[in-house]
């Protein structure tokens, strides 16, 4: 397999500048909980975190599996679980990626039954052409990207690359 350069971090880096923007002037005064998807929404969550300075925020995670190698299994499993108190609290649930939606919308099923206040998705990457559910609308979105596999920025091939700061793309054309 072979990657080739797709988004670069000090792109990335401007664009997580700009969500971090929408979120403090929409939070204003109130005091949202950011939940990262472990493991690989952990880069664009600790840097959307930080640069959301202006505001009062706690980060929390939790740790959901829907990938084995390049592909998605179709089957979420929870492997690590929330241990916060979300009632009446105000979430923003940072993923990595929506791809399919299937990790997502069983997170909000969960989510919604602990009674937030709130519940808004920021995900570095979108891609709207394989997504399964519809009614699925991230509220902050870092890049919508084909549906390819991509590693990088935390994104990993069987738990490899995360630790690359810009995104790599599968390069189909080389064998």
């Amino acid at each position: 397999m072979t990657f080739r350069p797709f988004i670069s971090n000090s792109r990335i880096t401007e664009r997580v500048g700009e969500i971090a923007k929408s979120i403090v002037d929409e939070y204003g005064d109130r005091k949202p909980l950011f939940l990262c998807v472990l493991n690989g929404a952990a880069p664009f969550a600790v840097d959307l975190f930080r640069a959301c300075e202006d505001i009062d925020a706690e980060l929390t995670f939790v740790r959901l599996k829907s990938y084995e190698g390049t592909g998605s299994t179709g089957v979420v499993k929870q492997v690590m679980g929330l241990t916060e108190n979300l009632e009446g609290r105000d979430i923003i649930l940072v993923e990595d990626i929506i791809d399919t939606g299937n990790t997502m919308v069983k997170l909000l099923a969960d989510l919604h039954a602990l009674n937030p206040a709130s519940v808004r998705i920021a995900t570095l990457l979108f891609k709207p052409e394989a997504l399964q559910h519809p009614e699925l609308k991230p509220d902050y979105v870092g890049f919508e990207i084909p549906k390819k596999f991509i590693i990088g920025y935390g994104l990993d091939i069987d738990g490899l690359a995360r630790n690359l700061n810009d995104i790599y793309i599968l390069d189909e054309e080389v064998k």
